[in-house]
């Protein structure tokens, strides 16, 4: 790695960088394929990991944060935990609500965060991880610095490839550092409990979803339905009076939304029972009119109808015929993976994705088969 290269960066960081440019080297001289790791909260997701472990733990902090500029650039293993305590500090948030996964919600990096692009529960009307990356600087395997994207909203110029690490489970190469958009936190929040079996709780979601209101999230389980307010307090208090419903506790909805973004809830400690019994927990991202799906196992339905999680012991092929019927795919979230994590992709896209793994990983070297089995 040439000094250039190492010049925007925070010198504090180069013996760290360093080490990672001497395990790279010495890997794609020895062809080892490497599996990138921050805390390892998310080594469930995906196709199972392949190669020797490379940390990318070390490369912590908060380099730049402009609150009034709702700006803020961390470096890839800055633990999620550090950088959200450090927005609240200014009332601010990461508002697609990354999961934490781990031991009470404790774990998570910024750079697994983006490969991942894991969202929660106010998905649906705030946006995905994809919206809020403005920038990322990538490594790879030559040692290199790769700069795509700025520290502004502006910035527009070329191809957006920093969006396109989210959701790339690290199969591009190690993310160094990610400067991401920022928003303030709601000024006044509400969650409303309502009794609704599936079908009329769908109706409810897609009646809902027409007005002006400042529905953040919904959730649906076990015949009852939760909507979270969020915005102005007029906004609110006007939102509460209109829908009726019985109003949740702060701290519970708390409590609640929370679980339900880390998977701590009482739904999710269930599924992952079952899974341990050789269940599978299935993400179904589909149509939000689309109508209750006839299918066996347990479900909890977010985002005003779009993501539907399902436990059961049906095979990938019954899943994914589901899903296509309702305008979408699935994904074998936890659990077996015989029939693939991620629905198969056709031709065209398989090509595409072939085609950007070689221009930015020709030797294969960075979670090989971890997005498909095959990439």
């Amino acid at each position: 790695m040439s000094a250039a290269a190492l010049a925007p960066l925070n010198r504090a960081d180069e013996p760290a960088l360093r080490a990672l440019v001497e395990r790279i080297a010495a890997a794609r001289a020895a062809r080892t394929p490497l599996a990138l790791r921050g805390h390892g909260s998310k080594a469930f997701y995906g196709e199972a990991e392949r190669g020797e472990p490379l940390a990318l733990d070390a490369l912590t902090g908060i380099t730049q944060y402009e609150p009034t500029e709702l700006v803020v650039t961390a470096r890839a293993g800055t633990p999620l935990v550090e950088l959200e305590e450090a927005l609240v500090e200014h009332g601010q948030c990461l508002a697609f609500e990354p999961p934490r996964f781990g031991d009470n919600g404790g774990r998570g990096t910024v750079g697994g965060m983006v490969a991942a692009g894991l969202a929660g529960p106010a998905r649906a009307t705030v946006g995905g991880v994809r919206d809020f990356v403005l920038g990322a600087v990538l490594l790879n395997a030559h040692g290199e610095l790769l700069r795509f994207g700025g520290q502004v909203m502006k910035n527009v110029a070329g191809y957006d490839v920093a969006r396109l690490l989210a959701g790339s489970l690290g199969i591009l190469g190690p993310i160094v550092e990610v400067s991401l958009k920022v928003l303030p936190l709601p000024p006044a929040r509400a969650t409303l409990r309502f009794e609704y079996a599936q079908a009329a709780a769908l109706k409810q979601l897609q009646r809902l979803g027409g007005q002006p209101l400042p529905l953040r999230a919904s959730a649906w389980c076990h015949d009852t339905l939760l909507l979270q307010l969020a915005g102005a307090e007029a906004a609110v208090r006007a939102a509460v009076q209109t829908l009726g419903g019985e109003p949740v506790d702060a701290l519970v909805a708390d409590r609640f939304w929370g679980g339900l973004r880390d998977q701590r809830d009482e739904f999710f400690a269930a599924a992952l029972e079952a899974v341990a019994a050789g269940a599978t927990l299935w993400r179904l991202s589909v149509a939000p009119a689309a109508p209750p799906l006839d299918v066996a196992g347990e479900q909890l339905i977010e985002w005003g109808g779009g993501q539907r999680w399902v436990v059961n012991r049906a095979d990938a092929a019954t899943m994914r015929a589901l899903a296509a019927a309702a305008g979408g795919h699935a994904t074998a979230f936890r659990g077996a993976r015989s029939g693939g994590v991620f629905t198969p992709l056709t031709p065209p896209l398989a090509r595409i994705h072939r085609e950007l793994k070689a221009r930015f990983d020709p030797d294969g070297l960075f979670n090989p088969g971890r997005l498909f089995p095959d990439l």
